[in-house]
């Protein structure tokens, strides 16, 4: 949701982030839509007016006066009730235009088409090479006994996959590490609900939209024995959308910002529209384990982008202490979705792929998802203002999983589990391929 005055003032830059951002959008059209509606609020509000004033004169009436001023009144109710239904029709069909709005895009970002046009940023870390010929992380799995996706697809369909025995500790074991790095940072660790209601998803600006094809819906199980009414839930692609939403219609402090909350989730994509993409290993899957960070800040641009430096730096360090190779891409207007302000992903070196492979992203959406949210603060001037917002991925497993495998394998097809990795695997330093 975007501000409707600032619309108003300034519909050409929104016009203009419409189309950088390939979005279909007609913000004139939108803009005759609220004229419209506005037009109708006047009437239905005189035509309130009218009936009250009516409604006090009626006591005093008698007669033939007061029967032609009843009559009245039972037209002019019938024509209200109908001019509001009217209105309801028009007031919801303007929101959902406006939803399909975009935030306008910091100037810092870059204008492109695609992401072919992203902007590298800069690069961390040294690209190994080997003596030897390599194995893809699905090889050095199965030869460690910790990876099966055979088994996975059996039970659970494509893009399923089963991690076992230390392939499972070691998935434990880097969300662990990020979770315990981020508390020590004086973060607050959010075990949030994996589920949440339509409203929560159109507040962080999943709904409506593309994004939508991604998301699991859940539908009542009905039977004769028990039956169920359809449920407005739906499965969390990441838990920023439960995060963000822990605050909705509520009213802050000012001292309360930021907020720096770290939810911990499972997390769930249909992958719509990527069939025969990245099918083979761990890359793109449907179900996955994530730590988000998810700021709420004061409406101020300049210390909320100093909280964008801060959460992708969080992410780095992950990446720095576990000796993985990566670079940040800024997106540039043609990549950069409907909400987001400014966004960098952060891309890990993956061998088997030959080139930087997404593990993380860092986006700004200014108040988009706060107007949406309702999630306002109080000002020093005791005004109420529509808090910034900020998420970033620290860490997402297994994805993270295929660098720190390929990129730590031996010659004899063992794997050398990163030093910070290994209090969290019993002091293990090193598995061993079973065959």
């Amino acid at each position: 949701m975007i501000d409707l005055q600032d619309l108003r003032d300034r519909p050409d830059a929104y016009q203009e982030a419409a189309d950088r951002k390939r979005m279909k959008i007609n913000v004139a059209h939108v803009l005759g839509m609220d004229a419209r509606r506005r037009e109708w609020i006047t009437q239905v509000e005189e035509m309130r007016k009218e009936k009250n004033t009516q409604s006090k004169k009626i006591p005093t009436l008698k007669g033939g006066e007061k029967a032609a001023v009843l009559a009245t009144m039972k037209e002019l109710s019938a024509e209200l009730k109908a001019k509001e239904e009217e209105l309801a029709a028009i007031e919801k069909d303007f929101e959902r235009h406006l939803l399909d709005l975009p935030a306008i895009p910091h100037p810092s970002v870059p204008v492109g088409t695609d992401e072919s046009e992203n902007v590298e940023a800069y690069r961390k870390g040294e690209v190994p090479t080997f003596a030897f010929p390599i194995k893809d992380h699905v090889e050095l799995g199965e030869s460690l006994g910790i990876l099966d996706i055979p088994r996975g697809v059996k039970v659970a369909g494509a893009r399923s996959y089963f991690l076992k025995g230390d392939g499972a500790l070691l998935h434990q074991a880097v969300l662990r590490f990020t979770i315990d790095s981020l508390v020590r940072k004086g973060w607050t660790l959010f075990a949030p609900p994996m589920m949440a209601r339509y409203e929560c998803f159109r507040g962080t600006g999943f709904f409506p939209g593309p994004d939508e094809s991604n998301i699991y819906a859940l539908g009542g199980q009905e039977s004769a024995a028990s039956p169920i009414e359809p449920e407005n839930l739906y499965l969390i692609g990441t838990s920023e959308v439960t995060v963000a939403s822990f605050h909705m219609d509520e009213v802050l402090h000012l001292g309360d910002l930021p907020t720096r909350s770290a939810g911990f989730s499972q997390c769930f994509r249909r992958e719509a529209g990527t069939y025969g993409k990245d099918t083979r290993g761990l890359y793109r899957i449907h179900q996955f384990e994530k730590v988000e960070q998810v700021v709420l800040c004061e409406a101020n641009p300049e210390k909320a982008m100093q909280m964008f430096e801060a959460i992708r730096t969080n992410a780095e360090e992950i990446l720095q202490a576990l000796n993985l190779p990566y670079r940040v891409l800024t997106m540039c207007t043609g990549d950069l979705g409907k909400g987001k302000v400014f966004q960098q992903d952060i891309e890990t070196w993956m061998p088997s792929r030959e080139q930087y492979g997404e593990t993380h992203s860092c986006s700004y959406l200014g108040d988009f998802q706060a107007r949406r949210l309702n999630i306002r603060y109080e000002d020093v001037d005791g005004s109420k203002k529509f808090v910034h917002t900020l998420n970033n991925t620290a860490i997402a497993s297994p994805r993270i999983l295929i660098p720190i495998l390929e990129l730590n394998q031996q010659k004899d097809g063992s794997v050398v589990i990163p030093q910070p990795l290994r209090a969290y695997m019993g002091g293990k330093e090193v598995m061993e391929p079973r065959y």
